[in-house]
């Protein structure tokens, strides 16, 4: 009985590392593309954002594959953050880029009117 509910606790442990690394990624994607959005920034800028977040958070090797891009046509422009990073099987080592998460922000211009 020992046995089980130990493993009953692990099993339950890891799925809350799982959504940990999952927020964690999507939160941060979230703040990147927020970030890229602005009128006065860099695509470049959303991306070290997110980077930065990651890597606060969990660590530098989550935070390898992020990519910026953009959709929709001007002036209707939306900024899309992917971050492909590693989901997490035993403790907070995993399979790499088997999680993907997405955040989308409307882009900022200057113009008026």
């Amino acid at each position: 009985m020992g046995t089980l509910l130990t493993a009953l606790t692990f099993a339950v442990l890891q799925l809350a590392f799982a959504v940990y690394v999952r927020n964690v990624a999507h939160d941060a994607a979230v703040e990147g593309a927020y970030h890229a959005a602005l009128a006065d920034t860099t695509p470049e800028e959303g991306v070290q954002r997110t980077r930065d977040v990651i890597s606060r958070a969990i660590g530098a090797a989550y935070a390898e594959d992020i990519r910026v891009g953009a959709s929709g046509v001007p002036p209707h422009e939306i900024v899309v953050v992917r971050v492909r990073t590693t989901f997490p099987l035993l403790g907070l080592i995993g399979v790499p880029f088997a999680m993907e998460v997405e955040a989308h922000a409307p882009a900022e211009t200057f113009d008026v009117g």
